[in-house]
C-alpha cells in the first residue's frame, strides 16, 4: 500500500508543513502617524530586516529600508517625499522607487517587500489610477489612494552570498516552514509517488491523470496539451 504523498500531507496542515509563525515578531504594515525608529531587527519570516517604530500611543513594525538607522524619523502622509515615509500614490512622483505596496487602500501592503526589492511609480492614469513598473519589469495599474513606502528595501545582494552547503539551505527552509530538498516524483519509490520506481527517471505511464482520479493519483498536468489528430 502506498504513502501518502507530499502534496496529500501538505494540505493536512501538520505540524512539517505549517509556518513557526511563533518565532516572527510581529504584524508588518504601514506607520500608522509620523514616529521614530526606536530598533532594527532581524526576524526569520522576513528576508529584510524590521524597523521598530514607536509612536506617542503605541508602536509598530515596517520594512526597513536602505540607509535607516535608529533615531530616524518617518511620517504617514503630507508632501514630503523622503525615505521610509509613507504616501499615497497619488501624491507620489513619477520615477521613484517604492516598497511595501497596497493591493487595496488600507491593507497595510502587500507587494514588494523582500528584500533589496524595489518597484517604480511610472505614470498618472488622469481616471483614479497610477501605472507602478513592478520587480518583475511588469506594469501594473493600482488606485491612487493605495499607500507605498518611498525608498528600496533593505538586504540586497543577500543572494550573492552561497550557501556552500545543503545543511545552511536546509535551515533557511527550516526557518520558514518550507520544504526542503525538494525530490521529483521519478527518483522516488513507487511507494512514495505514482511516478516513482525502479525504471530509472521514466514515469511508465502517462503523465496526464484521468478525470476521476482520487487524491494522490491526480499528479503531473493538469490537462492534455492538446487533444484530436495531429495535423
Amino acid at each position: 500500500m502506498g504513502k501518502r504523498i507530499i502534496s496529500q500531507r501538505r494540505g493536512r496542515g501538520t505540524i512539517r508543513y505549517r509556518a513557526p509563525s511563533f518565532r516572527y515578531k510581529g504584524k508588518v504594515s504601514h506607520i500608522k502617524s509620523s514616529g521614530v525608529v526606536k530598533d532594527i531587527i532581524n526576524c526569520p519570516g522576513h528576508s529584510a530586516p524590521l524597523a521598530l517604530i514607536k509612536y506617542e500611543s503605541g508602536e509598530n513594525f515596517m520594512v526597513a529600508y536602505e540607509g535607516l538607522s535608529v533615531g530616524d524619523k518617518v511620517m504617514l502622509g503630507g508632501i514630503e517625499v523622503n525615505k521610509g515615509n509613507s504616501l499615497k500614490l497619488k501624491d507620489i512622483p513619477d520615477g521613484t522607487l517604492i516598497y511595501n505596496l497596497e493591493k487595496n487602500p488600507g491593507d497595510g501592503g502587500k507587494f514588494v517587500r523582500a528584500g533589496g526589492t524595489f518597484a517604480r511609480v511610472m505614470n498618472k492614469t488622469g481616471i483614479g489610477e497610477v501605472v507602478v513598473k513592478m520587480p518583475s519589469k511588469k506594469l501594473v495599474k493600482f488606485k491612487e489612494e493605495c499607500l507605498a513606502t518611498i525608498g528600496v528595501i533593505a538586504g540586497g545582494g543577500r543572494k550573492d552570498k552561497p550557501f556552500m552547503k545543503a545543511g545552511k539551505k536546509w535551515h533557511s527552509k527550516r526557518a520558514r516552514g518550507k520544504l526542503y530538498p525538494e525530490v521529483s516524483g521519478v527518483a522516488m519509490n513507487a511507494t512514495d509517488h505514482p511516478f516513482g520506481s525502479g525504471r530509472g527517471r521514466h514515469m511508465g505511464k502517462p503523465s496526464i491523470p484521468p478525470r476521476n482520479a482520487p487524491p494522490g493519483r491526480k499528479v503531473g498536468q493538469i490537462k492534455a496539451r492538446r487533444t484530436g489528430r495531429k495535423k
